[in-house]
């Protein structure tokens, strides 16, 4: 009997670059429109994900939101951005570093410069999750793969 054929832990440049990028248009926000390849998902990661995300300009990454059961992060690695922290906007380069808990500042980021913004993104992969939306007065619940979107303003 054989037994299943494990995930490889390592992933090389060359193999980074050689993936396909999925484009992602948020359901709420059709100017936020990434451009990523799950690292986390090519290495056999279930409990975390891990994306290399491309922004090209003139462009969101997400729209404003707050997880109420995940923790995520963003580390910049080429390019700028504006990220939305609560109430504040602030310009974000190479070397930055985002860590985001649950029920924390609402965030988004995005791009208004002339180059694209890259950056590592990963975050916890709860079996359940709510984000709100503040700006658009919706929040999603998430369970696995079904999502439900709620307006709160009714």
């Amino acid at each position: 009997m054989t037994s299943p054929r494990l995930p490889q832990p390592l992933l090389t440049a060359e193999a980074i670059a050689a993936l396909p990028a999925a484009v992602f248009v948020h359901p709420l926000n059709p100017r936020a429109i990434r451009h990523g390849k799950s690292l986390g998902d090519e290495t056999g990661l279930h409990h975390i994900g891990i994306h290399l995300v491309r922004v090209e300009p003139g462009y969101d990454s997400t729209q404003y939101h707050v997880h109420q059961g995940e923790e995520e992060f963003i580390y910049i690695l080429s390019g700028r951005g504006l990220a939305d922290l609560g109430e504040e906007t602030v310009e974000v380069g190479p070397g930055d570093f985002m860590g985001f808990v649950p029920g924390g500042l609402a965030h988004s980021l995005s791009n208004p410069f002339e180059e694209d913004l890259v950056y590592l993104m990963g975050g916890m992969r709860l079996d359940f999750d709510i984000c709100d939306y503040p700006r658009v007065n919706q929040r999603l619940y998430r369970r696995a793969l079904r999502r439900d979107y709620v307006d709160l303003a009714e």
